[in-house]
């Protein structure tokens, strides 16, 4: 398959635009086809024909053209002039869920790293609030999304035109929570707890009285509790009902990184061998995801890398697990897991500019 695919980035500004701008712009596939990077500018900015890249994110810039890559003013003629392939869209989950059915009208396809199209159910999807203008065509639009987490649906993927970037609380819990369940040795009738911590970036770039420094340094908080938006995410993906699980998401006063703690019982006792084959069973080709076997992961060791990590321990009865996974919330939360899926969509290795 054609290896010179036009990609484009709505919402580079923020975090995890960044991430994926630095991902892109060096990722072995693309060398030569730069992103075209588009925005809102203001009139000063659009009457100098954009905004530079690295005047937004000077760590960015080399030596070898990035210094002349700039943002632009956003448009659709845009985007056709510059023969884009595939959309990322960074943005509000208000504006990809009004952009995207426009975008794949055009012919595009695209990797929507919002909640805008993750939800499959009604009641689920109504924690965001959506009031589509066209609910035909919303409705039409939202059958056509692959929930993008490679490590459940990498086949859908592959031929995807819409694929939901799933979100970073949501990868963190999904992943060591799957396999288990799939294989029905965890015990839903006595309940899943999910207890989540995150660093500051994963609430945006824009502060606010909750992320600022004074509130954020030397403090850890709970919010969301029963309310967050990523709780549908665990229901539609693991497989269970709201009843089966309290997820609790919280606050660290670190930039990033995300450490989930996961408890559960099972049916019947497990071995440590004996649930370290159902993970290395789910897991078998998946590039992504580190599994540990004589520790628990840490989020210093998974911070700024794109993989998910993975480990657990069992009371001596192994009757009950404790379960750690620890992740990037900007790269295999947010950024890199939208690159993981752009390989599969072109065929190409899957972990391929993810090292």
């Amino acid at each position: 398959m054609n290896s010179k695919i036009q990609t484009a980035v709505v919402g580079v500004t923020g975090y995890a635009g960044a991430e994926l701008a630095r991902l892109l712009l060096r990722h072995p596939r693309l060398q030569g086809v730069p992103p075209v990077f588009a925005g809102r500018l203001d009139d000063k900015d659009a009457a100098r024909g954009g905004v530079p890249l690295t005047e937004i994110h000077p760590h960015l810039a080399d030596n070898n053209g990035i210094r002349t890559l700039m943002m632009e003013s956003f448009s659709w003629d845009l985007l056709a002039e510059r023969g884009v392939d595939v959309l990322f869209l960074a943005t509000p989950h208000e504006q990809s869920r009004s952009w995207v059915p426009e975008a794949l009208a055009r012919g595009m396809r695209v990797i929507d790293l919002s909640g805008a199209w993750r939800l499959v159910e009604p009641g689920n999807r109504a924690v965001y609030g959506f009031e589509d203008a066209n609910p035909v065509l919303a409705a039409a639009t939202q059958a056509k999304a692959v929930y993008g987490m490679a490590e459940l649906h990498r086949s859908q993927i592959g031929g995807a035109q819409l694929v939901a970037n799933p979100g970073c609380y949501a990868t963190s819990v999904i992943l060591p929570l799957k396999p288990l369940v799939a294989a029905g040795v965890v015990d839903l009738d006595t309940g899943i707890i999910a207890d989540s911590k995150s660093g500051v970036s994963g609430a945006g770039k824009a502060p606010t009285a909750k992320t600022h420094y004074m509130y954020a340094a030397d403090n850890l908080s709970a919010y969301g509790v029963f309310t967050h938006r990523h709780t549908g995410e665990l229901l539609e993906q693991i497989g269970i009902m709201n009843e089966e699980i309290v997820f609790t998401p919280h606050l660290l006063p670190i930039p990033r990184g995300i450490l989930s703690t996961v408890y559960v019982r099972f049916r019947t006792p497990q071995t440590r061998a004996g649930v370290m084959h159902i993970y290395r069973d789910f897991f078998a080709d998946s590039p992504m995801v580190r599994l540990y076997d004589a520790s628990l992961p840490q989020i210093q060791h998974s911070v700024r890398t794109s993989y998910a990590d993975i480990g657990f321990q069992l009371s001596s009865d192994g009757k009950r697990a404790v379960i750690v996974s620890c992740l990037d919330n900007l790269l295999k939360g947010a950024s890199s897991q939208a690159v993981q899926n752009l390989n599969l969509m072109y065929g190409w290795d899957e972990a391929e500019g993810l090292a």
